[in-house]
């Protein structure tokens, strides 16, 4: 898991090929603009998920994980509070994972929650079953999947 500022993006350039133009997508002058929806960016390899969510109680929430994708959850407004505990860690399945969505879901609770403020994005891989939109009120996001 990293977590970072969006100038501060280059650092990461050598973890993915995917990671370059997912940052320039990132990086827009009309991202704020954006509709809710998803942008392809590298074909399938690279797409990025408009949301405006409600931020929701961390009792509402579950860890989720993913084989086939990493996540930027870069926050546009508001203020995500977000749980992190690795995968390996986690006991309890309570949705098994679904290779179409690529998301496997636990009942398990973090071990850390991570302030994730605007202008700052959280880099979830594989190994780290994340646990996000934890906050009040609205928060605007920009969820890039990068292919592993």
């Amino acid at each position: 898991m990293i977590l970072d500022r969006l100038d501060q993006a280059e650092r990461y350039f050598a973890l993915n090929p995917g990671f370059t133009s997912a940052f320039a997508f990132l990086r827009r002058p009309d991202l704020a603009e954006l509709p809710e929806g998803r942008y392809e960016i590298d074909d399938t390899r690279v797409y990025a998920l408009v949301q405006h969510r409600q931020g929701k109680r961390p009792e509402e929430g579950r860890l989720e994980a993913h084989q086939n994708f990493i996540d930027i959850q870069y926050v546009v407004t508001g203020k995500d509070t977000m749980g992190w505990l690795p995968a390996s860690d986690c006991q309890s399945i309570e949705k098994p994972y679904d290779p179409v969505k690529d998301v496997v879901l636990f009942s398990d609770r973090p071990a850390a929650w991570i302030a994730v403020d605007p202008g700052a994005y959280a880099i979830f891989f594989p190994e780290d079953a994340h646990l996000p939109l934890i906050g009040e009120g609205a928060m605007h996001k920009v969820v890039v999947k990068v292919t592993v």
